[in-house]
């Protein structure tokens, strides 16, 4: 028996107490708003409230990997629920958080990344990272390296440290003046002197918010080489190219390149439960071991650090890319997604498509190649048209994401693109 849901009394309690985010508040309390209510999912589909179905095409904000309701990743979390949901991770340790620790280092050669740190999101996992290179830098005896580099138009999350590390103005415009020093670059060759830098922080292979937008091919590889070669950290954000996304495991496989810090989230779980994690070499943790007087301890951490339930997703996770054989899967749909983009290139409208494995970003302008105004959100009525023909996204200003979850069909990448065409056509139609 299917669940009856009163579509009309959650939308009003919704507005009456909610706070959304990343969502104008005006617009969506207005009263001739209809929130979207979204209550089952199966595999890359969902559900709302009315019994319609849609494509996930954004992956639940690009968490989702293995599709929604996936029976292992469920069983994992309903067996570990009957052993506890969740205990501290100060002072004390659980066996799914070890058995994940084991798993995620042994996908890196021996001797690089050893140690794991877990949290909660994305944010944390970055914020992480770059206390841990700070703290070791003042363990070290090298106080005034202090400073990060960072990429114009990068996004690495919404905590302090994070933000300060962004490129996208409305991200961190806010907390001007409450950040971390940081210098904003477009290409590595642009680094300059770095004897006052701790470390360099990129998303490999395709930066995400400000676009889906690709870099080229040997950047990263370059990156690596210059950070050896100054003596700075680089840390890499795989939080949204982690886990397939990309094509490979992690997108750092790609360029054979191992950082210095790895931050991990969003599909760490398959996008079931919040978990985060940091990893790091063994130079780097050896300089936090001493007799606690020394105060080497990182005094950081989150209540729900380590968490059971989430541990036992992530593993169970792990074990899909295994028995399904997840990745091998992946190239006919990354070859099919690039034929289907190449079909939307010849739109009107549509100015560029931008691809790196299942991730693509659909940019639209105008005719004459200049951007629509920001404030019409072009985008944003591309994406609720978009609904009407079944698919679920949203934008980057007026990029459209298509990420669906890594078990998406071809026959549903199929779907998903001529949702996107169809949409284009109903919120722009061609003059």
């Amino acid at each position: 028996m299917r669940d009856v849901w009163n579509t009309a009394a959650l939308a009003r309690m919704d507005k009456a107490h909610l706070w959304h985010p990343f969502t104008p508040m005006l617009d969506w309390c207005a009263e001739d708003h209809q929130p979207l209510v979204l209550v089952r999912g199966e595999g890359a589909w969902l559900e709302d409230s009315e019994g319609r179905r849609y494509l996930d095409g954004n992956s639940s904000i690009w968490t989702n990997i293995h599709g929604h309701n996936h029976p292992a990743i469920t069983r994992a979390i309903r067996e570990q629920l009957d052993r506890v949901a969740h205990v501290s991770f100060l002072g004390a340790t659980n066996p799914p958080a070890i058995a994940l620790a084991d798993r995620l280092v042994s996908h890196f050669p021996p001797d690089t990344l050893t140690r794991v740190f877990l949290s909660d999101d994305g944010s944390t996992a970055v914020e992480a990272a770059m206390r841990m290179a700070i703290q070791f830098r003042q363990l070290q005896g090298e106080p005034t390296r202090t400073g990060f580099i960072a990429f114009e138009n990068a996004y690495h999350g919404d905590t302090l440290g994070a933000a300060s590390i962004g490129g996208i103005g409305a991200f961190h415009r806010p907390v001007a003046g409450h950040t971390f020093p940081v210098t904003r670059i477009t290409d590595p060759d642009d680094l300059g002197p770095m004897n006052h830098v701790t470390a360099v922080v990129i998303e490999p292979l395709i930066q995400g918010a400000a676009g889906m937008r690709p870099w080229p091919p040997g950047l990263l590889r370059r990156l690596r080489e210059k950070c050896d070669a100054a003596g700075v950290f680089l840390i890499l954000d795989e939080v949204m190219t982690g886990f397939g996304r990309t094509g490979t495991l992690f997108a750092c496989e790609q360029e054979n390149v191992v950082p210095d810090f790895l931050c991990l989230a969003k599909g760490l779980t398959g996008g079931t439960l919040p978990l985060a994690a940091t990893l790091t070499t063994e130079h780097v943790f050896r300089a936090f071991l001493g007799p606690f007087e020394a105060g080497r301890t990182f005094y950081y951490g989150h209540s729900y650090s380590g968490n059971p339930l989430g541990c036992a997703a992530a593993v169970a996770s792990f074990d899909i890319f295994r028995d399904e054989r997840v990745l091998e899967s992946l190239p006919p749909k990354i070859s099919r997604l690039r034929d289907l983009l190449a079909s939307l290139s010849s739109l009107p409208f549509v100015h560029e498509t931008r691809q790196c494995g299942l991730i693509a970003g659909i940019e639209v302008r105008r005719p004459d190649g200049s951007p629509f105004p920001w404030h019409e959100r072009t985008g944003h009525a591309i994406c609720l048209a978009a609904r009407r023909h079944g698919l679920l996204t949203r934008p980057v200003l007026d990029t459209i994401v298509f990420m669906p979850p890594l078990c998406t069909s071809e026959e549903e990448l199929d779907f998903g693109i001529a949702a996107i065409a169809a949409a284009i056509g109903d919120t722009l139609p061609a003059c």
